[in-house]
């Protein structure tokens, strides 16, 4: 009988499981049982518990909730543990992840295990996709700049809206709803400088 090489899993598994580890080991380091972290991010308990059994595959608006819950950037979320420490990220390395909602592709850029307060994120949002986040409030201070690539983007932070062509940069602060939105016909393509203070 010929032997078969084992296919490996698809992106969409790694980005679960590694997804399911780090929500699971930020909550024990915050010393949270499941309720503690339900009540403080608006998420059902059964909802975190099949994410961090890595059952469900979380929308973006369900993870940023997390991570405000957390006390973290979404960002944090898809960190490794698991990597040696390193101040260089190669691209074949770097997660990528697709929302289940909005179609949203994203890519963490920065070195996962690098103490560092700035993060990057590199995003493509389909036509006609958006995101709207809703966070509770953090404990943690979030800065962003947003830096449209390629297309034309709709943001909105509070009540303000912005209309983003490539070049243009928008710094917003994570103390309010905020959402993104692709009004074009191709995809949008923007990099996310997030800082925690």
């Amino acid at each position: 009988m010929k032997d078969e090489a084992a296919t490996p899993a698809p992106p969409e598994a790694d980005a679960t499981t590694r997804i399911a580890r780090r929500v699971a080991a930020l909550r024990h380091q915050h010393g949270l049982s499941l309720e503690a972290l339900a009540q403080r991010c608006g998420v059902s308990r059964s909802m975190i518990s099949l994410i961090e059994r890595g059952e469900s595959s979380p929308t973006a608006v369900v993870l940023e909730r997390l991570a405000a819950g957390l006390g973290v950037a979404l960002a944090s979320l898809f960190d490794d543990a698991a990597a040696a420490p390193s101040p260089l990220s190669r691209r074949d390395a770097q997660l990528q992840w697709r929302d289940p909602a909005s179609g949203y592709l994203r890519r963490n850029l920065s070195p996962t295990q690098h103490a560092s307060p700035l993060q990057l994120v590199a995003v493509e949002l389909p036509p006609g996709a958006a995101v709207l986040y809703d966070s509770p409030p953090r404990t943690t201070e979030i800065h962003q700049q947003v830096l449209v690539l390629d297309g034309v983007l709709e943001a909105t932070v509070g009540d303000a809206r912005y209309r983003l062509a490539a070049g243009d940069c928008l710094a917003l602060r994570l103390d309010r709803h905020n959402g993104y939105r692709n009004p074009g016909r191709k995809t949008v393509r923007y990099l996310v400088a997030i800082a925690t203070r």
